[in-house]
């Protein structure tokens, strides 16, 4: 069983991500978490902050000389902008003074940088989060509500991936099905593809949707407006029987919702057809099973996206996330200070135009992290051999109903 929890703000000193029950003998090394760190800053539509966000990784424990050693797994991500932020961030206090005055760069931001802010923004956490933790100043909202917390869970997401691609040999990808009003209708991506994925700035191999999406995102950033859309995330290889029936908090397609719905602006996921089959008659909307001619099972579709009864059923597992539009919008909308209780523009806080494209690749880890999860409780095991060989034992029991008498 995986445990797992992030800590950090977006302008602090760090991210810290932390994974408890991650077998031993893994493959993992530093690298390997820069290059998936590097994934999640790549796509048409982000601001300037991805310029300079290196993401410096720092192992801290669970692996040694590039194996996992049994004990949790600790990754701190560095800020490369705390120098800037070290005063207006410090968890220790500061004299009041320092939070009054010009940081000295001449430039009005970083005049505001020290200020309290009063404007919540909606479709922020700003004011609810004020309000549930009787905070004067949102910035000690935000900057925990920030996406920028979801480089811990990519982080994190690296090793539920190595846990799956080499212990069962799953493998994940992700593209992007819709983009402001632009949808693809591309046929599923396949593992083979993540690279030519990665090269996409919209992460769309359909270059003439791409087009069309770019062309989207070019005319709201003229506009100061922002956009999201719908990706799609698919596991290859899941094996039949993560998950249970029995109980709401063991089924498989419950846990994968309630993960996806915990990313910042993740609005609504849908299983395999999802919504589709609402308005299909039953006859269309379940997959049928067959046998082949050589008496192996088959499906004839895929409607139910892998999973049925809250049990993975062999078939890929595929679930598709609404985004919503960035709410920092540069034309600000309407808000109250609180501080004055007069009407005001909203708090801008950044320049994306949609985050779109990252959020594909953060869908990748965060559905690695349910189903490692869900695999090892499936298998247990404390290290990768015995992972392996438990779930070479399951799988030999091919019989339907098949047990020790």
């Amino acid at each position: 069983m995986l445990r797992w929890i992030t800590a950090g703000e977006s302008h602090g000193p760090a991210l810290v991500g932390i994974v408890d029950g991650v077998p031993a003998g893994l493959s993992l090394e530093t690298a390997d978490f820069e290059r998936a760190l590097a994934r999640r800053r790549l796509g048409a539509g982000r601001g300037a902050r991805q310029k300079f966000e290196t993401d410096r990784v720092e192992i801290t424990g669970g692996i040694r000389h590039g194996k996992t050693t049994g004990a949790p797994v600790a990754v701190l991500i560095h800020n490369s902008e705390w120098p800037k932020w070290q005063t207006v961030m410090s968890a220790d206090p500061v004299p009041p003074a320092a939070l009054q005055r010009d940081a000295g760069t001449g430039d009005e931001r970083e005049i505001a940088r020290n200020r309290p802010l009063t404007r919540p923004r909606p479709g922020h956490a700003d004011l609810p989060g004020a309000v549930k933790y009787e905070q004067a100043d949102a910035r000690n909202i935000l900057e925990r509500a920030s996406a920028r917390e979801t480089a811990a869970r990519v982080a994190l997401g690296t090793v539920a991936k190595a846990i799956l691609e080499q212990a069962a040999q799953i493998r994940i990808v992700s593209q992007v099905r819709q983009l402001g009003s632009v949808r693809s209708l591309a046929p599923l991506a396949t593992p083979e593809q993540t690279a030519a994925l990665d090269a996409s700035d919209v992460r769309c191999l359909d270059e003439e949707t791409a087009t069309r999406m770019r062309a989207e995102l070019s005319a709201l950033h003229k506009s100061g407006d922002t956009c999201g859309g719908v990706v799609e995330v698919v596991a290859y290889g899941v094996p039949i029987g993560l998950g249970s029936h029995t109980q709401h908090d063991r089924r498989l397609d419950a846990a994968i919702a309630g993960a996806m719905m915990s990313v910042q602006a993740f609005k609504a996921v849908e299983i395999g057809d999802g919504w589709a089959v609402a308005g299909l008659p039953g006859s269309q909307a379940h997959d049928e099973i067959v046998k082949d001619e050589d008496g192996k099972i088959l499906r004839l579709s895929n409607h139910a996206g892998g999973i049925e009864g809250g049990i993975s059923n062999g078939q890929p597992v595929l679930v598709r996330c609404a985004v919503k539009p960035i709410s920092t919008v540069p034309r600000a909308l309407r808000t109250v200070d609180w501080a004055t209780g007069e009407a005001a523009k909203a708090n801008h806080q950044r320049s994306d135009v949609s985050a779109v494209v990252p959020a594909a690749v953060i869908s990748e880890s965060v559905l690695a992290l349910v189903l490692a999860d869900f695999l090892l409780q499936r298998t247990g095991g404390d290290t990768l051999s015995q992972v392996r060989q438990n779930l070479s034992l399951l799988s030999a029991a091919k019989e339907i109903g098949s047990n020790d008498k």
